[in-house]
C-alpha cells in the first residue's frame, strides 16, 4: 500500500499506485473519461440542489453544465453530485425542518470524497445556508452560485411579486374584495419563468448576502435566472474555483467577522429577510466566528434601506439588477464596510466595488436620499417575554405600531388560530396582541413560516391590515407586517412565552428595544409550576433527532453537535 503524502487532497484516491487508486480510477473510468483526467487535475466538486420537487432550483442542472465548461478550461476536473433539494413552495411542514439535514449531508459528501474544492448550486430560501453550513465544517476552497430570480410577475396590467402577492389579495379574497376566480388567474401570472422570489424574501435576501459574504462572485446574486449573463457568470464561477485550488484559498479564508459584518449592514440596506439572522449566525458557528444576535441591531442601526423592493417597495429583483445590482448597494454604503476583506473573486471588496454605478436611483436609492432611513431594518428586542431576544422587521411594520401596548389573544397551535380566524364573534380589537406559541424550533417542530399569522375576519372587514403579532416563529421573506419572530427561548423549551395567558398585557417598545410581559414575577412562578410541555417527543427518525438537538433561534438553530467543523482530512480507505 502507498505511503506516498500529496499536495493535493484528490491525489490520496487518483494519484495511488495499488489497488486503492485502481478501484477509485477504474470505476470512473466507466463514465468515458480519459485516462489523464486523473494526473494533475484540481477535482472540483459541484454541489447541485436540482430537483424538480424544487421549482425554484428547477433550472440549476443548466447551470452546472455552466460551471463544468469554466472547470474544464481551466485545467480542473469537475464531477457534480446531488444534494438534498429544500423546495419551499412545496415542502412540508417547513424546509427549516432539514436544513441541518441538508448542512450535515454536504459536510459528509464533500469530506468523504476526492474533491480538492467545490461549487454550491443553490437557490430558494434553505439550500444556501444549508449548503455553506456543510461546506464551513469542512473548509476547502469553496464558491456559491445562487439560482437567481424570476422574471417580474405581471397580471392585468400590474406588476405582482412572487411570495409577496399571495399574502395580499389571499387577505383581500377573504375580506371579499376579490372573486376565486381572480384568485386563481393570478398564479400564472406571478410564477412566469425559473428562479426563485423576485422579491426581496428569503431567497434573494440568501443570494445577496453570500455576494455580501464575499463567497459568491460580484454582481451574480441579483441576475434573473433564465438571464444568460446568469450562465455566464456560472461560467467565469468554473474557471475561477480552479485558481482558488491553486491558491488555497479554503473557506475561512473568506468567513472571517469583517465577512460577517459586512452581510448584516447589506442585509440592513436592502431591506433583507429576518430569515438571514438565523441563517448567518448557523453559518458563523460552523466557521468558528463569534456572532451573537445583538450585532444584527448594532450593526444595522446606522444603516439606512436603500432598496425600493417588495415586500418594503415597489419594485422587484429585476429592476433591482438593471440597475446595477448588489455591488452599487455595497458602494453606497462603502463607508460602512470592511472593503479590504478578500473574496471568492479574488480581489478585495473595494476591487469588487469600485466601478459599480446606479442606472435607476428610484431602485437603488442613494445614501443622501434614501428609501427609509437608518435603523429601518431588523431590530432587536428583548424583555421579560424574550429574555434571549427576538426579531422585528421595521421597513415591512406599521410606524403607528412600533410603540403598542395591548391585551393577549394565546393560541397554542396556529390550526388553532385558523380555525376562528374568520370568526365573526372573536373577542379580538385592532389592539390586541396576536400570540402564537409552540411554532419554534423544537415546537412545531423546524421552525416554521407561520409568524405572520393573517389578519381576523372582523379586522379586515374594518379595513384594517396590521396587527402586533408575536410568536417563536418565523415569517416568509415575502411577507410583511408588525410580527415579533424568533421570540427565545421558544415555548415549547419553556420560554416566558409558554407562560402568557389570554388578557396579560404585552408590550411592544422598538424604540427602547423592549418586549415586555406585563405580569408579575409571582404570578409567573405559579404558573411555570404548573407548565408542562404539550409537545410530545417525536417517535423517530430525523424529527426526533432534531428535536433533541437543535439549539434556540438567537444560536442559530442548528444542532449542538455540529456546531464547528471537522476539517477537510482524509477518511480512512473503503477497501
Amino acid at each position: 500500500m502507498s505511503e506516498e503524502v500529496f499536495a493535493r487532497r484528490s491525489e490520496n484516491w487518483f494519484a495511488l499506485k495499488d489497488k486503492h487508486g485502481f478501484i477509485y480510477r477504474e470505476r470512473l473510468r466507466n463514465q468515458g473519461y480519459a485516462p489523464d483526467v486523473f494526473i494533475n487535475k484540481p477535482v472540483i466538486g459541484i454541489a447541485s440542489t436540482w430537483s424538480e420537487l424544487n421549482p425554484c432550483n428547477g433550472h440549476l442542472n443548466r447551470v452546472a453544465e455552466a460551471v463544468k465548461r469554466g472547470v474544464w478550461e481551466s485545467g480542473g476536473f469537475p464531477l457534480e453530485f446531488p444534494a438534498m433539494s429544500l423546495g419551499e413552495p412545496i415542502m412540508r411542514p417547513t424546509t427549516m425542518l432539514y436544513r441541518n439535514l441538508l448542512a450535515m449531508e454536504a459536510e459528509e459528501l464533500i469530506r468523504a470524497n476526492p474533491l480538492d474544492g467545490v461549487v454550491l448550486l443553490a437557490g430558494c430560501d434553505k439550500t444556501p445556508p444549508g449548503l455553506l453550513m456543510g461546506a464551513a465544517s469542512v473548509d476547502l476552497p469553496t464558491l456559491m452560485i445562487t439560482g437567481g430570480p424570476m422574471l417580474n410577475g405581471r397580471y392585468q396590467g400590474k406588476t405582482l411579486g412572487s411570495g409577496t402577492a399571495v399574502w395580499k389579495y389571499s387577505e383581500e379574497l377573504r375580506a371579499g374584495k376579490m372573486t376565486i376566480e381572480e384568485f386563481f388567474a393570478m398564479e400564472s401570472c406571478s410564477a412566469r419563468s425559473n428562479g426563485s422570489c423576485m422579491t426581496m424574501g428569503t431567497a434573494s435576501t440568501m443570494a445577496c448576502v453570500t455576494e455580501a459574504l464575499g463567497v459568491q462572485l460580484p454582481g451574480s446574486a441579483a441576475i434573473p435566472a433564465v438571464d444568460a449573463r446568469r450562465y455566464s457568470t456560472s461560467h467565469e464561477a468554473g474557471r475561477r474555483i480552479v485558481q482558488m485550488v491553486h491558491e488555497d484559498q479554503r473557506l475561512s479564508k473568506v468567513l472571517t467577522r469583517e465577512a460577517f459584518e459586512n452581510a448584516i449592514r447589506v442585509n440592513a440596506a436592502i431591506g433583507g429577510s429576518t430569515n438571514a439572522v438565523v441563517h448567518l449566525l448557523a453559518i458563523a458557528g460552523r466557521i468558528g466566528v463569534k456572532l451573537e444576535l445583538d450585532d444584527f441591531d448594532r450593526l444595522a442601526r446606522d444603516v439606512p434601506v436603500l432598496l425600493n423592493l417588495m415586500p418594503s417597495g415597489k419594485y422587484l429583483m429585476e429592476e433591482f439588477f438593471d440597475a446595477g445590482g448588489l455591488p452599487v448597494v455595497m458602494k453606497e454604503i462603502e463607508s460602512l464596510l470592511h472593503t479590504d476583506h478578500i473574496t471568492v473573486s479574488g480581489k478585495t471588496v473595494a476591487e469588487n466595488i469600485a466601478n459599480a454605478k446606479s442606472w435607476n436611483d428610484d431602485v437603488i436609492t442613494p445614501m443622501a436620499k434614501p428609501f427609509q432611513k437608518a435603523g429601518s431594518g431588523i431590530v432587536v428586542v428583548r424583555g421579560s417575554l424574550a429574555p434571549n431576544g427576538a426579531v422585528l422587521k421595521i421597513s415591512a411594520a406599521t410606524p403607528s405600531l412600533l410603540q403598542h401596548r395591548g391585551v393577549a389573544m394565546v393560541f397554542d397551535r396556529i390550526e388553532e388560530y385558523l380555525e376562528v380566524a374568520d370568526d365573526p364573534d372573536l373577542d379580538v380589537t385592532p389592539d390586541t396582541v396576536l400570540v402564537l406559541r409552540n411554532a419554534g424550533p423544537m415546537g412545531y417542530p423546524g421552525f416554521p413560516e407561520v409568524g405572520n399569522m393573517p389578519l381576523p375576519k372582523k379586522i379586515l372587514e374594518m379595513g384594517i391590515t396590521d396587527m402586533v403579532r408575536v410568536s417563536d416563529a418565523r415569517m416568509s421573506g415575502t411577507a410583511y407586517g408588525t410580527v415579533v419572530l424568533h421570540v427565545s427561548p421558544e415555548g415549547a423549551a419553556g420560554g416566558p412565552l409558554a407562560l402568557v395567558e389570554n388578557g396579560d398585557e404585552i408590550e411592544l417598545d422598538v424604540a427602547n428595544r423592549s418586549l415586555t410581559l406585563h405580569v408579575s414575577e409571582e404570578v409567573l412562578a405559579e404558573r411555570r409550576a404548573k407548565w408542562s410541555n404539550p409537545n410530545p417527543l417525536p417517535d423517530r427518525g430525523w424529527s426526533r433527532l432534531y428535536v433533541q438537538h437543535v439549539q434556540q433561534a438567537h444560536l442559530g438553530a442548528d444542532f449542538d453537535f455540529l456546531v464547528g467543523g471537522s476539517g477537510s482530512g482524509i477518511p480512512r480507505h473503503s477497501h
